[in-house]
C-alpha cells in the first residue's frame, strides 16, 4: 500500500505542477498573440483523466492494493515514462501546454524526443494510463482507459493539434 500511495501522490502532485506550469505558459503565449484551438475538448480530457484516477483508486482498493506478479518491471517502465515526460516537456519549454495553443511566427519544435516522435507526451500519457493500473492489478481500469485515451487522442486531440500546427507550418 505504501508504493500505491507514493505513486498515486506522485501522479497527482505532478499533474498539479503541470497545470500550474501550463497556466503560466498559456498566459505567456497569449500575451504574445498565442491562439487557442479546439478549446471545447479540453474539459472532456480533464474529465477523462479525473475518471481514470478515481477508477484506478477504487479498483486498486477493491483488490487490496495487491501488486502484480511483474510489478518491478512495470514500475521500471512507468518510471522510464516519467523521464520521457520530463524530456518532452523540457524540450517544448514555454511552448508546452495542456491546451492546444499556437504562437504565430514561432517554429514547430523539433528537438529532444520531437526529433523522432511527433507527439511524445501522448505516448507517455498512454503508457502511464496502461502501466500504473497494471502495477496494482487494476486490469479493468488499464484496459478501459487505455482505449478511451487512445480514442480521444487519435480522433479528437491529435487532429486538432495537427490542424493548428498546419496554420503556421514552420519547422525549426
Amino acid at each position: 500500500m505504501v508504493l500505491f500511495i507514493l505513486l498515486y501522490l506522485w501522479v497527482i502532485v505532478f499533474r498539479c505542477v503541470e497545470l500550474w506550469w501550463a497556466r503560466k505558459n498559456e498566459a505567456w503565449m497569449k500575451a504574445r498573440g498565442g491562439e487557442e484551438y479546439g478549446g471545447g475538448h479540453y474539459p472532456w480530457i480533464v474529465a477523462m483523466h479525473t475518471a481514470f484516477l478515481l477508477s484506478f483508486l477504487f479498483e486498486a482498493f477493491f483488490r487490496d492494493f495487491a501488486l502484480s506478479p511483474g510489478w518491478p518491471i512495470l514500475l521500471i517502465l512507468f518510471l522510464g515514462t516519467q523521464g520521457l515526460r520530463a524530456w518532452a516537456l523540457g524540450s517544448l519549454g514555454r511552448f508546452w501546454n495542456v491546451k492546444v495553443i499556437v504562437l504565430p511566427g514561432e517554429n514547430v519544435i523539433q528537438k529532444g524526443p520531437y526529433r523522432w516522435l511527433k507527439h511524445p507526451n501522448y505516448l507517455v500519457v498512454t503508457l502511464e494510463i496502461l502501466l500504473l493500473p497494471l502495477i496494482f492489478q487494476a486490469y479493468i481500469t488499464a484496459v478501459i482507459f487505455t482505449i478511451v485515451n487512445a480514442c480521444v487522442l487519435f480522433f479528437v486531440r491529435i487532429p486538432i493539434e495537427e490542424r493548428a500546427l498546419k496554420v503556421y507550418d514552420r519547422t525549426e
